[in-house]
């Protein structure tokens, strides 16, 4: 999100070509490179390929525990890969630099807490990122991109060394949402999931919104709306996991920066509001603007998301 002085005005070039810009970061979005290995944290592991319930192929990892029968899956963020994003590189260093999101950010060392805590590991590509596939080439912020989610359970239901174990999923940003969209379009392939941690969950509205507020032109939303649906078909708030959490069966964790430029507390809390379940929980991190400091959360304090899997995987 780029920061923006009152004073300074733009041109109508330039709101064109910033619309296009933001349009353009879901109807074409930037591939996320593979930039790290499970072997550089000692962890052994396997290559794996699957279908998405609509058929896109996707690649991930599996990394076993061994006489584990838990097994975590892991859904990583919007432009991530499996492994993360090296955001400390151009030409992510530039496009999250001005919400201070310019830091790498690597999953390697969270598999590997996993991993220590008895937790076997799928993590995989969603569609359109890393080394998956792709079908429209667009990033629906979940709708699609939940039969990634589907696919990957089925997967897990299929292998013959896993298809007994307990299941829990840890499913960021996208994946967040991703996950959200499957529980209510698909609700038989989660019956038996034990459990979700879903940090920071988002409808695409609000990330548009505050970047037209921070460029000085929130009164071009529906102008963006339009631009949106041509290229992608979809309306803002069809983009949002707002009403699909409505759906959630299973007990969720949820955390989020709480001051992320991003998006607003808000919109974290009505999806939290909506889940209907007795077993949940919100916290927030405080002291940071940054979302980045949501990814990073597990690699520094994973006790709190740890005690959560613990509890419904045991």
């Amino acid at each position: 999100m780029k920061t923006q002085s009152k004073e300074i005005k733009m041109s109508e070039e330039e709101i064109q070509h910033a619309i296009k810009h933001m349009v353009d970061g879901l109807g074409s979005p930037r591939r996320s490179p593979i930039w790290h290995s499970p072997a550089e944290q000692g962890l052994a592991f396997e290559d794996v390929f699957f279908s998405s319930l609509d058929g896109v192929p996707l690649d991930g990892w599996y990394i076993p525990a061994e006489s584990s029968k838990k097994l975590i899956i892991v859904n990583h963020p919007m432009g991530f890969s499996r492994s993360g994003l090296p955001s400390h590189l151009e030409p992510w260093k530039s496009a999250f630099g001005n919400t201070g999101n310019d830091f790498e950010i690597n999953f390697i060392p969270d598999f590997k807490i996993l991993h220590d805590a008895g937790y076997n590991v799928l993590a995989y590509d969603i569609r359109n990122f890393g080394h998956s596939g792709t079908k429209s080439g667009m990033v629906s912020a979940g709708i699609y991109e939940s039969r990634d989610v589907v696919g990957s359970l089925i997967y897990a239901r299929t292998r013959e060394d896993l298809r007994d174990m307990m299941v829990g999923l840890f499913s960021r940003c996208l994946g967040a949402n991703s996950s959200i969209f499957a529980i209510s379009k698909y609700p038989e392939y989660f019956r038996d999931v034990r459990c979700m941690v879903a940090p920071q969950p988002l409808s695409v509205r609000m990330i548009m919104e505050r970047e037209l507020e921070s460029r000085g032109i929130k009164e071009r939303l529906g102008e963006l709306e339009q631009a949106l649906q041509l290229t992608t078909s979809f309306k803002l708030d069809d983009l949002s996991p707002i009403e699909a959490a409505k759906s959630v069966h299973i007990p969720t964790l949820i955390y989020q920066v709480r001051n992320d430029l991003l998006t607003r507390p808000s919109d974290v809390q009505l999806i939290f509001n909506n889940i209907p379940v007795k077993d949940k929980k919100l916290f927030w991190i405080e002291n940071s603007t940054s979302r980045w400091d949501g990814y990073a959360y597990f690699a520094k304090e994973p006790s709190q998301i740890l005690d959560w899997f613990d509890s419904y995987m045991n």
